[in-house]
């Protein structure tokens, strides 16, 4: 019922109930808005993971695992679940990644969502995003990708087991600020006993923030993770924090290279306009 190229926002009322189904929004349907109520939000689940064998046979892989993935820009949901129910994948097994959403359009916003999985839940792949009171579950590296991507008063719970990472943020040969995640008025708790680290780094240019923000004693003391970056300091992973609060974010124990924030350091990472949001946020204007 959408048409290709779409330049109309279109909006589609999900009742509350369990959707067990696999969506994909093509890149050529902008404007797609779901909503769901507020009072009992609409889950969409699946269970694919990057092993699972897709319609030729191969493993779908992270990529192609997600229960719901978002291509096209300007897309919004409000108020809804999104999981993937996947077991949690035993240490060292290979094809465990299994996403609840990926966003790869630009210009996406959530409210109100949650987003429930274990490795990789939500797949932050690329272009701007604005997350604004959203719960997001994981164990393993289950905030991930090359977004740039502003997360504001969200809620991350870890179920790791064992020592894991938040966020992989990937970075890549990206400019700087073109690419990371900053996380503002937010909370870090834990309910599977292992410790977390902030974040690893994924690539060169790795970029995380967080801000204001709540950190249980699930966050490791050393807060941050190099991983295969043999000089953070001086490759281009930037990893900051900023009037923090909470047993997880003492600062004695942190790497070396990690930034305890000024206020004019901070300040480009503390509001809407770090994912340019004057200029998308509200939504375009209907032509």
């Amino acid at each position: 019922m959408i048409p290709i190229d779409n330049t109309r926002r279109v909006i589609f009322v999900i009742k509350p109930g369990i959707y067990r189904e696999k969506i994909v929004i093509p890149k050529a349907m902008s404007f797609i808005t779901l909503l769901g109520t507020g009072e009992s939000p609409p889950t969409i689940t699946g269970n694919d993971t990057a092993s699972t064998g897709g319609k030729d046979g191969k493993p779908l892989k992270t990529f192609h695992s997600p229960t719901v993935a978002v291509n096209a820009d300007y897309f919004v949901a409000l108020n809804i679940r999104f999981e993937n129910a996947a077991p949690n994948p035993e240490s060292g097994q290979v094809g465990g990644q299994a996403v609840a959403l990926r966003v790869s359009g630009g210009k996406a916003a959530f409210y109100n969502c949650s987003f429930y999985g274990t490795q990789d839940t939500l797949y932050d792949h690329k272009g701007l995003h604005y997350f604004n009171n959203c719960f997001i579950q994981g164990s393993v590296d289950f905030i991930f990708g090359y977004g740039r991507s502003l997360y504001e008063n969200c809620y991350l719970n870890s179920i790791a087991k064992k020592v894991a990472s938040l966020t992989a943020q990937k970075g890549g040969g990206l400019a700087p600020m073109e690419s990371g995640f900053s996380f503002t008025r937010s909370t870090i708790a834990g309910s599977g006993g292992g410790p977390v680290y902030l974040g690893r780094a994924w690539g060169k240019h790795s970029r995380v923030v967080f801000s204001y923000t709540f950190m249980d004693k699930v966050v490791i003391p050393q807060g941050w993770n190099s991983w295969r970056i043999r000089r953070p300091e001086s490759s281009g992973v930037y990893y900051g924090e900023y009037q923090c609060s909470g047993p997880g974010a003492n600062w004695t124990g942190r790497v070396r290279w990690a930034h305890l924030l000024t206020a004019a350091e901070a300040q480009p990472f503390l509001g809407t306009h770090y994912v340019v949001g004057d200029a998308w946020i509200l939504g375009p204007p209907l032509p």
